[in-house]
């Protein structure tokens, strides 16, 4: 047990297993991006049984809710996600893959105890607020479809973030680290193509193939990935191939381009030439193409004075207390990974494999090699608003891959549940450090500002794409 005990950490412990109870209650119902319809129901009704004000459907989008308490300034966002992904339903607490039904959805990126860890993380702070009798206001953001959605994205667009001082969230993770601010830009657009329907035999002459146009473009933006930053990626989704039939020429086709780059300017720069290679496509195939953006978000940006803050609130408290049973469910589901895997882990920290260590026991350094790949994430646009800093923590067996059936199964594991409780220690600890300290604020916001001052912000989705919510 860490000896310097910080007094924000027993508002956690009181109330601690109604939030495990809500992040297995997310669990058991999984919803996609921008149909998060229980799960954000779920922590509606936990913030107003904690008493928070709440502000439902901000942003235009029907399952994003803030929850606000205390008054006055500083003002602390608290952010949180409850989104789940397509393909990873999974009974929990096993180590080998069973769907749990034919939807097919399951938590595999551990969003049933973010959002958990950080409603109770500013439930603490409200708490330590109001026992204090200290002026500062927390906030909980409960964000949905971070998953490919960008609903941040949207809440930062519609000005949500104006007045906080200071952001903090978290991640699961294998592993201890305050995360070192590195992701990708990224904008996902749609390119719809239209053509000519025919008889695919009878007169193939008279058709013109929006199939056709779409493979051309593919084609063209595979010879494009040898002329772009080695840390660029350009992915694609069929969203419409055409129809069944391949004695009809296909009309109409539609495939979705996700296009990341290291930075919103390199970002820009490449959905330029993919815009280009799509009309390159339909002038080769006799077709028209129009273009929608469904999503976009921007890089992380990090902010030192935050960074070497919630390091030292980590520090404080140290690894996640784990124990004989954790270890050896966390054993079981190493066995179902491959050395590479638990390698890669180890190597993104940069140290040398231990394949006997089942659970992180330590926590990262602040200053380490950059040493794995990046994906994106909308925090990223928060970041650009407010000064921001975020946590991984331990709730996975090391070398668990987001975004695997292995996640899904061990996201209700006493495991899983000491390291989000970990993480609402982290990040309550660190808003108490921002609330307490002038100077702590004052540093974060130079160094937001002055990073703003050589690179200014633009959000990435234009101002007519509204957010994609199913029409009531």
């Amino acid at each position: 047990m860490p000896t310097n005990e910080n007094p924000i950490w027993s508002f956690v412990d009181a109330k601690r297993e109604a939030f495990i109870d809500l992040s297995d209650r997310v669990f058991d119902t999984p919803e996609l991006a921008y149909t998060e319809v229980r799960s954000c129901a779920e922590h509606t009704a936990m913030l107003r049984a904690q008493g928070f004000r709440i502000r439902e459907a901000v942003a235009g989008i029907p399952t994003a809710v803030i929850g606000e308490a205390g008054s006055g300034g500083p003002v602390i966002a608290i952010l949180g996600e409850y989104d789940a992904l397509p393909g990873l339903s999974q009974q929990p607490g096993l180590s080998e893959p069973r769907m749990i039904d034919d939807s097919g959805f399951g938590h595999g990126c551990g969003h049933n105890l973010l959002g958990a860890a950080a409603i109770l993380a500013a439930t603490a702070v409200k708490d330590w607020l109001a026992s204090e009798g200290i002026e500062g206001t927390v906030r909980y953001y409960g964000c949905p479809a971070e998953e490919g959605g960008a609903a941040k994205t949207y809440m930062v667009r519609e000005g949500l973030f104006d007045d906080v001082d200071i952001a903090i969230t978290w991640h699961p993770a294998g592993f201890n680290a305050v995360d070192d601010a590195r992701s990708l830009a990224n904008t996902r657009i749609d390119f719809t193509f239209t053509g000519k329907a025919a008889h695919a035999a009878g007169a193939p002459e008279l058709g013109r193939s929006a199939l056709d146009a779409v493979e051309l473009m593919n084609i063209g933006v595979n010879y494009m990935r040898e002329h772009m930053p080695d840390d660029a990626r350009v992915h694609y989704a069929y969203l419409d191939a055409g129809g069944p039939a391949p004695n009809v020429v296909q009309a109409r086709a539609t495939v979705r381009q996700l296009i990341r780059a290291r930075d919103l300017k390199g970002l820009a720069d490449l959905v330029q030439r993919v815009r280009a290679i799509a009309d390159g496509a339909a002038l080769m195939s006799g077709t028209k193409v129009e273009s929608q953006v469904f999503s976009a978000v921007s890089n992380l940006i990090g902010n030192r004075p935050l960074e070497e803050a919630m390091q030292a609130e980590f520090d404080a408290l140290g690894p996640v207390p784990f124990d004989d049973v954790d270890l050896a469910f966390a054993r079981e589901m190493q066995s179902t990974l491959t050395q590479d895997d638990i390698a890669s882990m180890f190597r993104r920290l940069s140290r040398k494999p231990d394949y006997d260590m089942p659970l992180c026991t330590f926590i990262a350094p602040l200053d380490r090699p950059f040493g794995g790949g990046m994906g994106s994430t909308d925090v990223g646009d928060v970041s650009w608003a407010v000064p921001t800093v975020q946590a991984r923590v331990a709730t996975c067996a090391m070398g668990t891959p987001l975004h695997t059936w292995q996640q899904t199964a061990q996201g209700k594991a006493p495991f899983a549940h000491k390291g989000m409780v970990h993480a609402a220690k982290v990040m309550a600890a660190t808003a108490r450090a921002a609330l307490s300290n002038d100077l702590l604020r004052a540093a974060a916001q130079q160094a937001h500002q002055q990073h703003l001052a050589e690179f200014p912000y633009t959000c990435p989705i234009p101002a007519s794409t509204r957010p994609p919510v199913a029409a009531e």
